[in-house]
């Protein structure tokens, strides 16, 4: 595997006019290091050649940036990962930027691969872009019913017309553009900055040093709210079948069932055991909860893939804590 700036994973040397040149943008976040892991240990096809990409070969919100990349790379297919993202409260203060910046980086990936004629992207949502007050449990034609939560609505709207230029790309020019929406993510190379992390890293975070610093270990909010967690390296094998096989332009909702579903206060139990930790947990129920729940159907992915195991809470959980503890000095936070 290549270690310079563009990382690139592939199963033969040779490349033929077969060669599928697989883009994947957001190389280095959570999810684009687990789909890094998932072929480079035994999913990636001969004819395929995988080439990770971070911020630090191109600025996504720069059109003539991305033109760059895709001359370099010259994908035929694309993983659209890269996103201005954030936690809960950082997501409430800047709505704004999140919109603007993220509206930027999408139109500029989705055009570029129209004008350099990728046959296939694959990107990535999030459960967030549904609406804040509806039926439960959301499925794949609910995206549009109504506005989103107030807490992040520029990072929502931003996500959701993804979902409007794929169709719009398929509609006057033909494009086999999709999305899928994870339910919560998290794994190794997550983002465990307490302030602007997602839940689970933030936790992990606040266990890791309640046992090293001898500070309390608080949850922000009652730990109430219920999240469908995914972890990452199920994701990315999940990831890697959408774009093999999922030919629908509409989206498909990627999550364990409903019947897993957690809350906040169960999840950070979670995690007290897998940091082995024996301290108290308290709650600061003067931080907001945010949205109550998002329970995601999993019906349509279970259709197309009825027998996919994932890997138990637990388990994963156990997984990311004892790599983030091993790794704790390189992972960010």
């Amino acid at each position: 595997m290549s270690q310079s700036s563009l990382w690139e994973v592939r199963s033969s040397p040779s490349q033929t006019d077969s060669t599928k040149i697989i883009l994947v943008t957001g190389g280095s976040g959570l999810v684009g290091k687990a789909i890094e892991h998932v072929v480079s240990t035994g999913e990636c096809r001969e004819e395929e050649k995988w080439v990770f990409v971070t911020s630090k070969e191109a600025d996504l919100s720069n059109a003539d940036a991305v033109k760059k990349l895709f001359d370099k790379v010259k994908p035929t297919h694309v993983i659209h990962l890269a996103a201005m993202v954030g936690g809960l409260f950082r997501n409430m203060k800047y709505n704004l930027d999140f919109l603007r910046k993220n509206i930027s980086i999408n139109d500029n990936v989705l055009q570029t691969s129209y004008e350099h004629g990728v046959q296939k992207v694959v990107s990535c949502l999030s459960t967030c872009i549904f609406p804040d007050k509806t039926t439960y449990p959301i499925d794949e034609t609910m995206v549009h019913n109504g506005p989103p939560h107030d807490s992040n609505f520029g990072y929502s709207h931003a996500k959701r017309l993804i979902d409007v230029q794929n169709k719009a790309y398929a509609q006057q020019h033909g494009c086999m553009y999709t999305s899928v929406i994870p339910t919560n993510v998290f794994g190794p190379h997550d983002n465990f900055n307490i302030d602007n992390g997602h839940v689970l890293p933030g936790l992990m975070h606040k266990v890791y040093l309640a046992k090293t610093q001898g500070t309390e270990f608080t949850v922000w909010g009652t730990g109430s709210p219920r999240r469908q967690f995914i972890y990452s390296r199920d994701l990315a094998r999940l990831f890697i079948w959408a774009l093999r096989e999922y030919d629908e332009i509409d989206p498909i909702i990627l999550s364990v069932g409903e019947e897993d579903e957690a809350t906040i206060k169960e999840a950070a139990e979670m995690v007290v055991e897998g940091m082995d930790y024996s301290g108290e947990i308290k709650y600061d129920t003067s931080k907001a909860d945010g949205q109550f729940k998002k329970t995601a159907s999993n019906a349509k992915l279970m259709k197309y893939l009825p027998n996919f195991q994932f890997t138990p809470f637990k388990q994963a959980v156990k997984e990311t804590c004892d790599w983030f503890t091993r790794n704790y000095d390189m992972a960010r936070k």
